[in-house]
């Protein structure tokens, strides 16, 4: 039995982290239409999990292969900004982080210096904040 399920998944995509996302999706869905009744949310999560088994089968490797780096890229750029989130935070009793009004950088400022000018590390615009 072993071997024919693995003869049979010769050639195809198998599993990625977009396809165990689905799933878990589908999971999700399935279960709150349970709870909060309605065939469209049913029928949405059913989609989820027949899509992912659709990617799971497929043959067109490159195809999937992209879909499954533009999910990843998504999924970096949400980490990456909640990560950011996590260190203003880490640093505020220590220093304040102002946006250049020009060119929007985020500038790192000392707290405890009073009235101070501040220059643009990137654009050299110079304006007034209390630290």
């Amino acid at each position: 039995m072993n071997e024919k399920l693995y003869r049979f998944m010769q050639g195809r995509y198998g599993a990625d982290q977009f396809s165990k996302f689905l799933v878990v999706v589908g999971i999700v869905i399935v279960l709150l239409s349970n709870f909060i009744g309605g065939i469209f949310l049913n029928i949405f999560g059913l989609a989820a999990f027949v899509y992912a088994y659709y990617r799971m089968f497929s043959r067109n490797h490159p195809k999937r292969y992209r879909e499954n780096q533009k999910y990843l890229s998504y999924i970096s750029r949400f980490k990456n900004f909640f990560r950011r989130q996590n260190g203003h935070m880490g640093q505020r009793k220590t220093h304040h982080i102002y946006s250049c009004p020009k060119c929007k950088q985020k500038i790192r400022i000392p707290r405890g210096k009073g009235r101070i000018e501040i220059a643009c590390p990137k654009c050299h615009t110079k304006f007034i904040k209390r630290s």
